[in-house]
């Protein structure tokens, strides 16, 4: 995000560089590809990776007609501001992680150095589930979020874009008292088996599936576990398999109260069950702060 004097504030000045830069950062260079058994495909990420684009991209961005340069988590522009000597502020729950009072777990994982050198800013405003520290705000909830009316009509929803859907539904379907509905990153069909309701991701649909759910099975993103916690939905997390990040945010609710199934955990039935016949009763405030913490972004760090 880029703010200049421009009085279309906070867009740029003119529409060829705003289109070259938007273009230049829709290309995720490193995002990470999610395979099927839980964990990332580390081959089809290391073959989407174009690190010569990268490098030529990175020189190409025109960054010093800017007064204030806010990055969210995003490495192009990151990197060329710290290899053109400019200053720039992360406004991410990555950011988050510059603090040692967040809750981490006592492992030794590469992932932690990819949090330090993925996205390199100057300055840090973080996002996390409590305020671990002076510079870290409570979860930013999507307006289309916090319009919602929470009901419960009973069934599970089940986000796990890291786990193929025909494991999912032959693991559920052993639950048959409960209704799931399953929003499934590697199908284009819906379809029903059992009392189990398969479903490709759309963000509508996801949206009132949460908003009327008993609880939310999810992976151990920050985001989603956020909105369901925002929306005072029962929450079971699952991270993904050496995935650092999520790893520190299931421990962190873990900390917090709320059930964990972990890599190598074989007792999935055992925790669905628990979460399903415990109750979970857990407040959370997440009030909307979004335009205070951008003013003061601005007036702190704008040059």
């Amino acid at each position: 995000m880029f703010y200049t004097d421009s009085p279309v504030f906070p867009f740029l000045q003119t529409e060829s560089i705003q289109a070259t830069l938007l273009d230049i950062i829709a290309q995720r260079f490193f995002s990470f590809i999610f395979g099927k058994s839980g964990g990332i495909d580390y081959l089809k990420t290391w073959r989407n990776m174009n690190l010569p684009k990268f490098r030529k991209d990175m020189k190409a961005v025109p960054l010093k007609n800017y007064n204030l340069i806010i990055n969210d988590f995003e490495p192009i522009t990151a990197w060329a501001c710290k290899m053109q000597g400019l200053e720039s502020v992360s406004l991410s729950h990555q950011a988050s992680f510059e603090s040692k009072k967040v809750p981490r777990p006592r492992t030794k994982d590469w992932g932690k150095h990819i949090l330090n050198h993925y996205a390199p800013t100057t300055y840090h405003v973080g996002f996390h589930f409590e305020r671990y520290d002076h510079f870290i705000n409570t979860p930013v909830i999507r307006s289309e979020i916090r319009s919602l009316t929470p009901t419960n009509l009973g069934h599970y929803t089940v986000y796990l874009p890291a786990f193929d859907d025909q494991y999912l539904v032959k693991l559920l379907k052993q639950i048959p008292q409960v209704r799931w509905q399953v929003f499934a990153k590697h199908t284009q069909l819906t379809y029903t088996d059992g009392n189990v309701e398969v479903k490709p991701v759309h963000n509508e649909s996801f949206n009132q599936s949460l908003a009327s759910c008993e609880g939310l099975l999810t992976g151990g993103g920050f985001e989603g576990p956020a909105e369901a916690l925002y929306l005072g939905k029962k929450l079971l997390v699952v991270p993904m398999k050496n995935q650092y990040e999520q790893l520190c945010n299931a421990y962190a609710l873990q900390q917090l109260g709320l059930p964990v199934i972990w890599a190598g955990d074989y007792n999935w039935l055992l925790n669905l069950k628990n979460f399903i016949h415990q109750p979970q009763p857990h407040q959370f405030n997440f009030p909307d702060q979004t335009a205070e913490i951008i003013d003061q972004v601005v007036k702190s760090f704008a040059r």
